[in-house]
């Protein structure tokens, strides 16, 4: 055993550690500022470990190698990205912790030359004066959803909250009990309708409400009637709802308005590839509700947005609130967003193209072979230590959508002698590229439907590197 005060001094001091060769050689990552200041908070840490130890065995304290290698992890860690790619194998498309959807490679080259260079972003360049950047967006939006006008806000939370402050602040809103959903993060409609300056009135029950119940509720302060698309619950059996056509026509008869907030902004009809019925954008506008609101990373397959489409007059009020400002939307995200709608200009390229559609219609089959393929090369190189098989799972759709949808899947099965499940999960979550897993019954699983084929070496240098 070491005494503890003997190894306490024979730390080196911080001068000392910047001569060594090895520590030095850190400059070339980092300040040496930021260099110094890692030193005296590794050291300090280490101090601590000593102290705390009850016991400390020679095998395990290496003198200053151990020290000089604890410092090359520390600055390494503090200098790398704190935002980066990680390889998704949990199965789940709209993963919200993990980013939601991913932004087609097709879009790349526009986001990338927006970003590093001077843009149009508020210029008229027809008529070389000051412009909007809601016009980069508002006629391909137009199109794709037939409304009248359109613009885009920072998420769909404050979409919502912008609509009903300009349309409802200090007026009532009613709305179907059963349509007062939580989003992630524990934000609530009535909470973000509270914030707008509204008042909510909750009519019906949680599994029923009547047309007779929003009839029943206006009243001379009513300033909107709002309906919420359950995207990330659903409510069964005893149950109905008052349908669109049946609410506009209501709101017409009273000279109120109509809102609808779908969330997961479908654009496409996505029964024709085995997915359970969404409305569509399209849908909704066609039944005559004055606004809609819809997120930009969901089924859309766009980056983080709140867009909102309907009648000019609203909108056009809208786009003068103060709120606006606070919640407008940056370049680079419009350059994705202009991108990612041109592509369903096509269907069959947006389906081919956007990668969230494209992996929640990708063919069992096909997801089968890259499992095979994938399964294939681990087993050539790690086999020894664990073993791989191919199974049959289901994926989630994930990010408040379709939450009764489960696609079948294949999935790489691994198990180890050498460590346990979580060791496991462990290790590939702190791999330098994050892997993350799921477990099961003892085993790690990866989805293939969530992971690219340019992934692979990645998780096999990662499997590597935890096993072997």
């Amino acid at each position: 055993m070491l005494d503890k005060k003997a190894l306490l001094s024979s730390i080196p001091s911080v001068d000392e550690l910047l001569n060594n060769e090895e520590v030095s050689n850190l400059l070339d990552i980092c300040p040496r500022t930021v260099l110094v200041e890692s030193i005296r908070k590794y050291l300090k840490d280490y101090r601590s470990y000593i102290l705390a130890s009850k016991e400390i065995n020679k095998d395990e304290l290496k003198g200053n190698h151990i020290i000089i290698s604890g410092i090359g992890e520390y600055v390494k860690k503090r200098m790398d990205n704190h935002l980066k790619h990680v390889v998704n194998g949990t199965g789940v498309v709209l993963h919200t912790n993990l980013g939601r959807s991913c932004i087609s490679p097709l879009v790349l080259d526009n986001l990338v030359k927006v970003s590093s260079r001077y843009s149009n972003l508020e210029m008229d360049l027809d008529k070389g004066i000051r412009g909007s950047r809601y016009d980069h967006v508002e006629e391909i939006l137009c199109y794709l959803t037939k409304s009248e006008a359109a613009m885009v806000v920072n998420n769909n939370a404050a979409a919502v909250m912008l609509v009903l402050s300009t349309m409802a602040k200090e007026g009532e809103v009613i709305v179907s009990r059963g349509q007062l959903v939580e989003i992630g993060g524990s934000f609530r409609i009535p909470d973000v309708m509270a914030q707008s300056g509204a008042e909510l009135v909750e009519v019906g029950t949680t599994n029923k409400t009547h047309i007779w119940d929003y009839e029943k509720a206006i009243n001379e302060n009513t300033k909107v009637l709002m309906k919420v698309h359950t995207s990330n619950y659903r409510i069964c059996g005893f149950t109905q709802e008052v349908d669109s056509k049946d609410l506009v026509a209501l709101a017409r008869g009273k000279d109120i308005p109509v809102i609808e907030d779908l969330g997961s902004g479908v654009l496409m009809d996505l029964t024709k590839y085995g997915l359970p019925y969404e409305p569509t954008v399209q849908e909704s506008i066609a039944s005559g509700m004055d606004v809609v609101t819809f997120s930009g990373d969901k089924m859309l397959g766009g980056p983080q947005a709140g867009i909102i489409v309907g009648k000019k007059q609203y909108i056009e009020n809208m786009k003068k609130n103060p709120l606006t400002r606070a919640f407008r939307i940056d370049k680079m995200t419009l350059a994705a967003l202009e991108g990612t709608l041109k592509l369903y200009l096509d269907e069959e390229k947006a389906v081919r193209n956007i990668p969230v559609l494209k992996m929640l219609t990708e063919d069992k089959k096909d997801i089968e072979d890259r499992a095979v393929l994938l399964s294939n090369k681990l087993v050539s190189s790690i086999w020894r230590c664990c073993s791989i098989s191919v199974q049959e799972d289901y994926s989630e759709v994930g990010g408040g959508s379709m939450p009764l949808c489960r696609m079948p899947t294949a999935v790489i099965s691994i198990n180890s002698d050498k460590i346990t499940a979580n060791e496991l999960e462990e290790r590939l979550r702190n791999n330098e590229i994050p892997i993350i897993t799921r477990i099961y019954k003892d085993k790690v699983l990866m989805d293939m439907r969530t992971i690219w084929e340019d992934e692979f070496v990645i998780i096999e240098e990662a499997l590597k590197k935890a096993l072997l």
